[in-house]
C-alpha cells in the first residue's frame, strides 16, 4: 500500500463558506496554543503529557469555551496532535544539523490549515463537469476543486487538509492509500554497472553525472529581482493596511512562483534519471551543517539539495529504480582511479591526481567516485579491487579548449523546465527493451 497526497486549487462555494473555514482554522489555532502553553510546555521534560492525555481534555475545554464546539471534533484532536508532530519534525531537523529552537505560540498568519482525519468530509468527483470535483467539510461548507488529476481507482481517502495559502488562495490536499502499480526494482544480481549512474550535486553545475552529462542551475535572477521589488513595495505600505496586505500577497506569489520552478526542475530530472537507469547513486549531504558553516549558504539553499534527494527517492519508488545515498566524505578529494586524496580549492575545476596522473573534470571525478561507492553499497560489486580504475578508463571523452582545460557541454535548466528533460527520450525505450530482454 502507498500513501500519497493529491493537492488541488480550491474555491469556497460562497463568502460564508470562506469565512467559516477561516474561523475554524483560527479556532484550531486557539486549541493548539492552549494545549501547548497551558499543558505541554509547563510540564517537566521528563513528564510531558501524551497526545491522548491532552486529547482527553478537549471535552472540558469545550465546556469552558463553548465557541470551540463549532468546529468538527476530529479537527480539534488533530490540532492537539500537531504538537507532537511538530516535536518530531524539530528532532529530525536537529539530526540533519540545523540549530532548532522550541515550539512557540502561533499567530494567525502562522497557522493556516485545518485537517479532517477519517471522517467529516465527502469528496465528490462525479459532478458532470470536466476537471471538477467538490469536497464538503463538516461545519464549514463546500469547496470546488480544480480536479486536474483524478484520484487513483480503489483508493481509500485517509484525510483532507484545507489550507489558505499566504497568497490568499485556498488549496485542498487529499491523502489517499492505494495499491500502486509501480514496476518492481530489478534484482541486484541482475544489474549491470553500465545501467547505473553516479550523480554529483553542485552549484556551478546543478547535476554532473558519471556518464558525462551536466545540467546547469536554474537562472533565478528574474525571480529574485521580482521578489526584491515586491519586498520594497511591502515596506512602503502602511503596516496592516489593505494595500499592505495586497502587496504581501503579491510577494507570496513571487516566492511561490520561484518555488514551483525549482520543484519542476527537480522532478523532471529525477523522473528521467530513474526511468533511464536501474540504479542512481547520490551523496547523502548534511545540508543543515553546510548552510551553517559555509559562507555560501544562500546558493546552497537555492540548490534545494535535500529536496532533490527526497525527489529522487520518491521517483525511484515510482519508476522501479534503486536510489542509493552514499557517504559524501572525500568524494571530491579522492581519485576514483587510485584512491589517493588531494586537496583542491573550490576554484580548481579539474582533477589531476598527483599519484596516478588521472585527469578529468573535478565534478566528473566526484560523480565516478559516487558511482563506485554506490555499486559497493548496493552490492552490485562485492570486490572493489580495480573498480575505480575500470570506471576511470570508461570516462567519456572530454572536449579540450584552446587553453587545454577540460570542458563539457552543460544543458541549461530552461531546456529541462520548459520542454522536459532532454536526456532520456531515447534511453527510455532502450531501457524498456533491456527489461524485456531480461524477462525473456
Amino acid at each position: 500500500m502507498v500513501e500519497e497526497a493529491f493537492k488541488y486549487a480550491a474555491e469556497p462555494e460562497n463568502a460564508t463558506t470562506a469565512e467559516s473555514a477561516w474561523q475554524a482554522i483560527q479556532t484550531c489555532r486557539e486549541v493548539y496554543n492552549h494545549a501547548l502553553t497551558q499543558e505541554y510546555k509547563p510540564a517537566p521534560d521528563y513528564d510531558k503529557p501524551s497526545y491522548t492525555t491532552m486529547q482527553n481534555e478537549l471535552p472540558q475545554w469545550k465546556r469552558e469555551w463553548s465557541e470551540w464546539s463549532s468546529v468538527y471534533s476530529k479537527c480539534l484532536q488533530i490540532a492537539v496532535r500537531r504538537i507532537k508532530h511538530s516535536e518530531t519534525i524539530l528532532g529530525k531537523l536537529k539530526e540533519r544539523g540545523f540549530n532548532v529552537g522550541e515550539l512557540r505560540w502561533k499567530s494567525p498568519r502562522e497557522y493556516r490549515s485545518i485537517t479532517y482525519n477519517q471522517s467529516g468530509f465527502n469528496v465528490d468527483s462525479n459532478t458532470g463537469r470536466t476537471d471538477h470535483a467538490t469536497v464538503k467539510l463538516s461545519k464549514i461548507g463546500t469547496f470546488h476543486l480544480n480536479y486536474h488529476r483524478p484520484l487513483p481507482d480503489n483508493s481509500d481517502i485517509k484525510e483532507v487538509i484545507l489550507k489558505k495559502q499566504k497568497t490568499g488562495d485556498w488549496t485542498v490536499s487529499i491523502m489517499v492509500e492505494y495499491d500502486a502499480d509501480y514496476p518492481e526494482k530489478p534484482a541486484v544480481e541482475d544489474i549491470d554497472g553500465g545501467d547505473t549512474v553516479g550523480i554529483d550535486l553542485g552549484i556551478t553545475k546543478f547535476i554532473h553525472d558519471s556518464d558525462g552529462r551536466a545540467f546547469g542551475p536554474l537562472d533565478e535572477e528574474e525571480g529574485r529581482e521580482r521578489i526584491d521589488k515586491r519586498h520594497q513595495a511591502v515596506s512602503r505600505k502602511e503596516h496592516e493596511s489593505n494595500n499592505w496586505n495586497k502587496a504581501r500577497r503579491r510577494l507570496a506569489r513571487a516566492y511561490e512562483r520561484l518555488s514551483n520552478k525549482r520543484k519542476a526542475y527537480r522532478e523532471a530530472l529525477a523522473n528521467d534519471y530513474t526511468q533511464r537507469y536501474d540504479a542512481v547513486f547520490l551523496e547523502d549531504l548534511n545540508i543543515g551543517s553546510m548552510m551553517q558553516q559555509n559562507g555560501n549558504s544562500r546558493n546552497i539553499a537555492s540548490m534545494s539539495w535535500y529536496e532533490t534527494l527526497q525527489t529522487f527517492q520518491r521517483f525511484g519508488e515510482k519508476n522501479g529504480c534503486h536510489v542509493v545515498l552514499v557517504p559524501p566524505d572525500g568524494t571530491t578529494k579522492r581519485c576514483v582511479k587510485c584512491g589517493v586524496e588531494s586537496e583542491k580549492p573550490l576554484w580548481v575545476r579539474e582533477h589531476s591526481c598527483p599519484s596516478c596522473g588521472f585527469e578529468t573534470d573535478r565534478d566528473m571525478n566526484a560523480a565516478l567516485e559516487v558511482q563506485r561507492l554506490g555499486l559497493l553499497e548496493l552490492g552490485v560489486v562485492e570486490d572493489e579491487s580495480g573498480l575505480g580504475q575500470e570506471l576511470a578508463e570508461s570516462t567519456p571523452a572530454e572536449t579540450g579548449t584552446s587553453a587545454g582545460s577540460l570542458q563539457r557541454e552543460v544543458v541549461p535548466a530552461s531546456a529541462v523546465v520548459d520542454t522536459g528533460s532532454p536526456i532520456c527520450s531515447r534511453a527510455r525505450s532502450a531501457r524498456s527493451h533491456g527489461q524485456r530482454d531480461r524477462n525473456e
